[in-house]
């Protein structure tokens, strides 16, 4: 059975002051002269394509999409005189499917960056993130197969294209984890973030680290998006309650920093919302989307989330005309002035005060962004440093948030409604019921999802 040894046992940052959007204590310079978390906040713009087919007969029209895109790019920055750019190309799954397509679009984008920093000397670099088309089968079959190949070779691929950091969504154990959420277990949700997917994530972060390094590409980060983000999706439609979603989102960071523990060195991806508790952690820097990602999901988050980012994101963008022109160029706009905000209260030195106003304009409408805050972040990230592995962190980090959401209801601070207090009284003592043995928790969740999730996948005995 695999053991992960937790390598972070102390916070890079303690102090809630010092949790700030710009500033990472361990900045990192990527792709052409762009250095995150030294003092400034950068766009990092993200897009799709509009509603189509991927296939052979359409792929020429796929790369037309890309190549405008690229060329918007080119135009668009200096028009806005950035400081500096990321682009992030999220592969759609058929582009995964055939390594080949991936590769060919990284060359398009790569290309185009490498031309805008010739011609402007504007800092550019390219995150590109492969989907994780592991689960197509239930259960999963995560440690071998075609899948397997095809996703590894996408990055191999991907790298010798021109990305210049890579990056993953992965889904190891989401077959239970979408389980458990949909039946409010929380036994089951604590399974699959602390045991499952920890698992998952050292067998698959091992593979991307080499790859990485050996390309002399940055290994990104992961996200917990599709177990996160999933939860705050079904809370927004009051189809679970909101406690539970932000008790999942605390929860979410143990199974992301496993990345870390491999060698990843960031930035964290925009839609992993887990990314302050990371930065705490870690000093690394990180990507977050709010408000500006509205183009592809609500949130209760839209202003909170930007208080601790290096990198401000749009989450993704199709490419359609809007009125202004097309709808990823706007989105660079808008992404551009948000910077210019946080990069001038960093110039005057009114930085925190920005944050403040960040903050307290969303935590006491909302348990998702309560969890958010710098105070909330910093306390949960200590509650996870103090785990001797992720089954300890991830139960830790929820029982935190969880506590935290009872002291604030307390204190008025927040207000949870009275048909979520019965959740949340319920979560506590799920929470304070579990074993502290984790392998007496493997065979209890063994016997009650073991037809969900493949043991061989995650390197468990038979």
């Amino acid at each position: 059975m695999d053991k992960i040894v937790p390598v972070f046992q102390e916070l890079a940052i303690s102090d809630p002051a010092r949790l700030i959007f710009g500033i990472a204590p361990k900045p990192l310079t990527c792709g052409r002269g762009l250095t995150l978390g030294a003092g400034a906040v950068f766009p990092e713009l993200n897009f799709t394509l509009p509603t189509m087919s991927i296939e052979a007969s359409t792929w020429a029209e796929v790369r037309k999409h890309y190549e405008e895109i690229a060329g918007m790019v080119r135009r668009a920055a200096p028009r806005l005189k950035l400081p500096g750019l990321v682009l992030e190309f999220e592969l759609l799954p058929p582009m995964t499917e055939n390594p080949e397509w991936g590769e060919d679009i990284t060359i398009i984008l790569a290309d185009a960056l490498k031309a805008l920093h010739a011609e402007s000397g504007i800092p550019t670099a390219l995150r590109v993130t492969p989907t994780d088309i592991r689960d197509r089968i239930r259960p999963p079959v995560l440690r071998s197969g075609r899948d397997l190949e095809m996703v590894l070779e996408s990055f191999e691929r991907c790298a010798k294209g021109g990305a210049d950091i890579l990056s993953i969504e992965s889904v190891g154990g989401k077959e239970v984890h979408d389980h458990a959420l949909m039946y409010g277990d929380v036994s089951g949700i604590i399974f699959a973030l602390g045991v499952l997917a920890p698992r998952d994530m050292e067998f698959l972060w091992k593979h991307i680290v080499r790859i990485s390094l050996g390309a002399g590409v940055i290994p990104g980060a992961d996200s917990a998006c599709g177990f996160a983000n999933t939860a705050m999706q079904l809370a927004s439609q009051k189809m679970l309650p909101e406690v539970l979603a932000a008790v999942v989102r605390a929860a979410s960071a143990p199974r992301s920093l496993v990345a870390y523990t491999c060698g990843a060195q960031g930035p964290s991806k925009d839609c992993a919302y887990e990314g302050p508790v990371i930065k705490a952690i870690t000093g690394t820097p990180i990507a977050m989307e709010g408000k500006t990602a509205a183009c592809a999901h609500f949130s209760p988050v839209g202003n909170v989330a930007a208080a601790m980012c290096d990198l401000w994101s749009n989450e993704s963008v199709q490419n359609i005309r809007l009125l202004s022109g097309s709808a990823p160029e706007a989105f660079l706009e808008s992404l551009a002035y948000d910077c210019r905000l946080f990069n001038e209260a960093l110039k005057q030195d009114s930085a925190l005060t920005l944050r403040t106003l960040l903050v307290e304009s969303d935590i006491h409408l909302s348990p998702q962004a309560f969890v958010l805050s710098p105070e909330s972040t910093i306390r949960i990230a200590a509650a996870i440093v103090r785990g001797k592995n992720p089954y300890e962190q991830t139960l830790f980090a929820a029982r935190e948030a969880a506590e935290m959401l009872q002291e604030a209801a307390r204190t008025k601070e927040l207000k949870i409604s009275d048909r979520e207090q019965p959740w949340l009284d319920r979560i506590r003592r799920t929470l304070g019921d579990l074993p502290a043995s984790e392998e007496t928790f493997i065979g209890e969740m063994a016997d009650v999802h073991g037809s969900l999730f493949a043991r061989a996948s995650y390197g468990l005995s038979a």
